[in-house]
């Protein structure tokens, strides 16, 4: 517990104990950033609660269309091993055949949405592979994006518009509030009721002041908390939201009311 609030982290990454380590150091090696924890459950487990975060939604990324159903059977295992700690999303690669046997799958296994990364995946946010996803979800579950590197165009934040407007009934997150390392780029993004974001990987490189101008520009209520562990050190994440210098009610909707209401998580969990 933060205070008195409670707290749900909405981008974490896991992995199995036996590879957590060496996908841990590709993430890295991907951003040049050094990572902050190992990638393991266990240590989400105990270092979450170290700070008082109560729920973490956990998940994990497929390069390949092979891999899908594995990594959302560990996930919803774990979830199924720790239902008041975890909320799972399920993962799929736009290149798979099998997209809608995979999602009904998926959420049979009572994952709640699917997280994309169209930067590691290579397929841009926008390309029509990804539309039979969305397709797919809209009004049924959220979606997950990363959004934003000056490195690609795969997930430029302008390639969220299309998206956007042609599903109009899915509901978006745009992780690292729209536009990760091209915060600028997202003025596009004003106006679109079916688009939330997280401050994941963003507070680190943000003056309080853009912060804050970044959840006033979106809405308290269309923004999400989250650390995108491994790669942060929670408290520091913490410490760094804090200073925004948000109203009380603004951060109850960050910390975990916006959470509860896009993941159907029960409040009652976290006290």
């Amino acid at each position: 517990m933060i205070g008195t609030m409670e707290v749900i982290d909405a981008h974490c990454h896991i992995y199995p104990d036996k590879i957590a380590q060496k996908a841990t150091e590709g993430i890295g090696k991907f951003y040049n950033l050094a990572m902050e924890y190992d990638g393991r459950l266990d240590t989400l487990l105990k270092e979450s609660d170290k700070v008082g975060i109560k729920h973490s939604l956990i998940f994990s990324v497929a390069t390949k269309p092979e891999q899908a159903d594995s990594i959302n059977r560990y996930i919803a295992g774990e979830v199924k091993e720790f239902p008041n700690k975890f909320t799972g999303l399920g993962a799929i690669h736009p290149d798979s055949k099998r997209i809608d046997e995979e999602i009904d799958y998926l959420l049979s296994l009572g994952l709640k949405g699917v997280k994309l990364h169209p930067d590691i995946q290579q397929i841009a946010i926008n390309d029509k592979r990804c539309y039979k996803i969305y397709e797919r979800l809209e009004g049924v579950a959220p979606v997950l994006l990363h959004t934003g590197d000056k490195r690609y165009n795969y997930s430029n934040p302008e390639n969220l518009i299309p998206v956007l407007k042609d599903f109009p009934n899915l509901k978006v997150i745009g992780a690292h509030f729209g536009g990760y390392s091209i915060w600028g780029k997202v003025e596009s993004l004003k106006g679109f009721d079916n688009l939330y974001v997280d401050c994941s990987s963003a507070l680190a490189f943000l003056t309080p002041d853009k912060a804050k101008e970044l959840v006033e520009f979106y809405g308290a209520n269309r923004v999400l908390f989250a650390t995108d562990f491994p790669m942060w050190n929670f408290k520091e994440e913490i410490e760094r939201f804090e200073k925004i210098g948000l109203k009380e009610e603004e951060k109850e909707q960050i910390y975990y009311k916006n959470a509860c209401e896009l993941f159907g998580i029960d409040q009652n969990i976290l006290v």
